[in-house]
């Protein structure tokens, strides 16, 4: 593979990791509302569900999957019944009495990383997108004639594309100024990710084919 065919792979996946939708609006909400080492565990599990398309995708048998209508509509119901109930859990968030800074912290300590983990993959294993979007990553940079190491340095480059894009994410929105502004809008910002959710969930359980 060339120097420019690497770069479009990565380029394409950059941007589509990076753009804004669920997984980073809970990532940067985690972030601001629980501290830095909860939104990396909901980072790690989204960069797991990520890495499981992306040898899925690799090995062809994410192919498979697409061609089985029905295994795609119960992806698809179960992963808008999700995030669905992601909304839920915002929107009664945003209900409640506003929290301080000290509150926000100490909650977050007592929050379990396995269970926002779990979060991170099933909220990317649920996202039938997320399939389409690795396997048109790897149509992109692998051929019949690629080698492996070839496929590796893809799946390898992205993941430590993904990794650094969510992380990122969780470092830069668990910030002092962050969490102050969190503080100040709750509400909205709660609000907004009860939003984010329910539209994708609607959308997915509206996709049925």
């Amino acid at each position: 593979m060339t120097a420019s065919q690497f770069a479009l792979v990565y380029g394409t996946y950059l941007i589509a990791t990076a753009s804004p939708g669920p997984s980073n609006m809970a990532i940067m909400g985690t972030a601001m509302r629980d501290g830095r080492r909860p939104a990396l565990a909901l980072a790690a599990g989204v960069v797991t569900g990520s890495l499981f398309w992306a040898i899925l995708a690799a090995t062809g048998v994410s192919a498979v999957l697409t061609t089985y209508a029905q295994a795609l509509v119960a992806l698809k119901i179960a992963g808008g019944l999700y995030l669905l109930w992601l909304a839920f859990r915002a929107g009664k968030s945003a209900m409640k009495r506003c929290h301080s800074i000290d509150e926000v912290s100490v909650s977050g300590k007592a929050l379990r990383y396995r269970l926002l983990y779990r979060q991170g993959v099933l909220m990317h294993l649920g996202n039938p997108k997320a399939i389409m979007s690795w396997v048109a990553i790897i149509s992109l940079g692998i051929h019949h004639n690629t080698p492996a190491d070839g496929v590796a340095v893809i799946v390898g480059g992205c993941v430590l594309l993904g990794i650094g894009v969510f992380g990122g994410y969780a470092i830069v929105f668990s910030t002092t100024s962050m969490i102050a502004l969190y503080a100040r809008l709750r509400r909205w910002i709660e609000g907004v990710l009860s939003a984010v959710f329910a539209v994708a969930g609607l959308k997915l359980l509206a996709l049925r084919s």
